[in-house]
Parts: structure tokens; sequence; C-alpha cells
């Protein structure tokens, strides 16, 4: 799964901003000022991601856990050759 987190991951992001962006264009089309839509694109759509996108924010918690659990046995490892322990090192 962490090999496709760089994909999810801009996936998500650009989810999230698109549904920023729709929803400061709809409201410009009814003559809300620009900035003021965009901050309440901002203010509304990026909780609303958070629940239109739950099975790719999903992906994307698991494939940053998933790499954090690789770098820190990597981590651990380095630490214990560091220190000389054999259990450190690969068999």
């Amino acid at each position: 799964m962490s090999t496709n987190l760089p994909r999810d991951l801009t996936l998500y992001l650009l989810a999230r901003f698109v549904l920023v962006g729709a929803i400061a264009w709809a409201l410009s089309l009814t003559g809300v000022p620009l900035l003021v839509a965009l901050l309440i694109g901002l203010v509304v759509g990026l909780p609303l991601g958070l629940l239109l996108f739950r099975p790719l924010n999903a992906r994307v918690t698991a494939g940053l856990a998933k790499r954090n659990e690789k770098r820190a046995r990597a981590r651990a490892q380095l630490r214990a050759q560091l220190r000389g322990d054999s259990a450190g090192q690969p068999e």
C-alpha cells in the first residue's frame, strides 16, 4: 500500500481543493464576492471533504502509518547497530 501513497495523497489533496473550488465557484455565481466565496469554500469544503472522501482518507492514513512503521523499525535497527547489539543486525 505504501507504493500507492504518493498517488493516493495527491488524489486526496486534489479532490479536496476541487471541492473547495466548486463551492467557491457556486457561491460566486450567486453574487458572493470571490474572496468571501473562497473563505466560505475553505470553511465548508475542508470538513466536508473529510466526509465525502473518507475511503481515500483511510488509504492515505494507512499508507502513512505503514511508512512510519517501516521508518521506526529502520531507526531501531540503526540504533541497535550503533550500540553494537547483534540483535539489531539482520541475519
